[in-house]
């Protein structure tokens, strides 16, 4: 078959995703909320299990109401991120043990208001909550990732969209290729933002390679072939060049940034320019590139990262 960016870019990064202990859901069979698409049953098995005094239904569908109301706040998302990272009241995400927190990885879901709709490629869900995206070209398909950046940011000015965006923490976008440090306008590889009201810079973090890292755990054959299966893909499966993809040492399925803690790494991407909310418009270039010693430094952790980088 022809490879194209599902084959070469997007099964890969999700196959990586289930590796890294996100837990691939099909969207056949799945309920979410439209209006923001939080999955309501996901997010209250994992309220439960994560709050040290298990809340009601009750109690549950009040603070999910709480959050539906949040996001309509004209504010980038700020009502909501002090909500996220709130330390008193009903916990909707785990700091302090990351691992309790339920992992989900999800495909195509739908970002839709009226006749207005997009469908990012790969979405991540934290505690049911959907607070990152990915969206992926095919390698050497340099107008294909510059098409896509316009896109994004003219979705940002679309008030249609804003639920959408001030629920999400963190963006990605990936050609599954190495980065080249020569191009004027550098295209390749991954490139992270957060959603922005005027204009969102585009940077990356260079990753570790897989030898230098402590092992993954190995690819499961049946969550593999299950993935393939629901996208329609299960011919590849024994391919050369979907063999090459979904090698873990290839460029941009998924930056790993590596730290020690989770503290760690949040104070590494405060520090490098996820200052998502400045008031000040010099300053809402909101990642910026890091400093020489940041994109030198060497670190022996990844998972905390992995996750914390996902929740911005």
């Amino acid at each position: 078959m022809r490879h194209n960016e599902d084959s070469r870019v997007k099964i890969p990064a999700l196959l990586h995703f289930t590796r890294l202990g996100y837990e691939y859901i099909s969207l056949k069979d799945a309920k979410w909320d439209e209006s923001s698409n939080i999955f309501p049953e996901l997010f209250k098995e994992a309220i439960r299990s994560i709050n040290t005094q298990p809340p009601s239904s009750e109690e549950i569908d009040r603070h999910l109401k709480d959050i539906s109301l949040l996001l309509d706040y004209n504010d980038l998302g700020k009502a909501f991120y002090q909500r996220l990272l709130s330390p008193t009241g009903l916990k909707l995400i785990d700091f302090e043990n990351f691992d309790r927190n339920h992992f989900h990885v999800v495909t195509e879901l739908p970002c839709k208001n009226d006749e207005e709709e997009f469908r990012p490629d790969i979405t991540l869900l934290i505690n049911g909550l959907p607070l990152a995206f990915i969206e992926v070209k095919k390698p050497n398909n340099r107008e294909g990732i510059l098409a896509e950046h316009k896109r994004i940011k003219k979705r940002f000015k679309n008030p249609k969209f804003s639920r959408f965006f001030n629920i999400t923490q963190l963006m990605v976008f990936s050609n599954n290729m190495e980065y080249d440090d020569s191009s004027p306008e550098p295209l390749e590889g991954a490139f992270y933002a957060t959603p922005g009201k005027e204009d969102t810079p585009f940077n990356y973090f260079r990753e570790e390679k897989t030898s230098e890292l402590p092992a993954l755990p190995e690819l499961d054959p049946i969550v593999e072939e299950s993935i393939l299966r629901d996208n329609n893909l299960l011919s590849i499966r024994h391919t050369p060049e979907y063999a090459t993809n979904k090698d873990p040492d290839t460029c941009g399925v998924f930056d790993e940034m590596a730290f020690e803690t989770v503290q760690e790494a949040e104070a590494s991407l405060r520090r490098n320019g996820f200052t998502k909310y400045s008031e000040d418009k010099e300053k809402q270039g909101f990642i910026r590139l890091p400093r020489g010693e940041f994109m030198e430094m060497r670190h022996p952790g990844w998972r905390e990262s992995i996750r914390a980088a996902s929740i911005g």
